[in-house]
């Protein structure tokens, strides 16, 4: 079946989350609906969507940042998998961020889903000789809140105008 790609609306939240929970893209530290409206905050566009009759069944969300774009929710709903969706939501995220000026776009596999390497790998990607850190200054689960605040109340840093006091 022919897959339209189009830009995300509003109203497709509902489908967009279903998607990824169903491709196991959810963690309980990024709430998916304030990763959709944190995305749709700073830019708009580059959030795709594949529909097959008007249904939702892909997704993925490229951004660029004057440096390099990066790719992030590439979803494909595993009834439709292995079809070449996947690929061409890939291909569409290219064309926006090669029309954006992109000249490097990359993207981050959690270690448990190294299952979709070898689709990566088909498409050109290889992996980089770095080393990924990264620091969360938000956490969108209750757990990570009252650990943050007993920390808080623990280790205070006070500031002044010349730095740490």
């Amino acid at each position: 079946m022919p897959m339209d790609i189009r830009s995300f609306r509003p109203a497709d939240e509902p489908a967009v989350v279903a998607l990824w929970s169903a491709c196991g893209l959810i963690r309980p530290w990024n709430d998916p609906c304030k990763d959709i409206q944190r995305k749709l905050a700073v830019h708009d566009s580059g959030f795709l969507v594949g529909t097959v009759n008007e249904r939702v069944i892909a997704s993925v969300m490229a951004g660029y940042e004057g440096h390099r774009g990066w790719i992030n929710y590439l979803a494909v709903d595993p009834i439709h998998q292995r079809n070449g969706y996947g690929r061409q939501m890939m291909l569409a995220a290219e064309r926006f961020l090669t029309a954006a000026g992109c000249p490097k776009v990359a993207l981050l596999l959690r270690a448990e889903n190294a299952g979709v390497k070898s689709f990566y790998q088909k498409l050109g990607y290889a992996a980089d000789d770095v080393i990924c850190l990264g620091k969360r200054f938000e956490r969108d689960d209750a757990v990570f809140a009252e650990q943050r605040n007993a920390a808080d109340e623990v280790d205070p840093i006070c500031w002044t105008v010349g730095g740490p006091v």
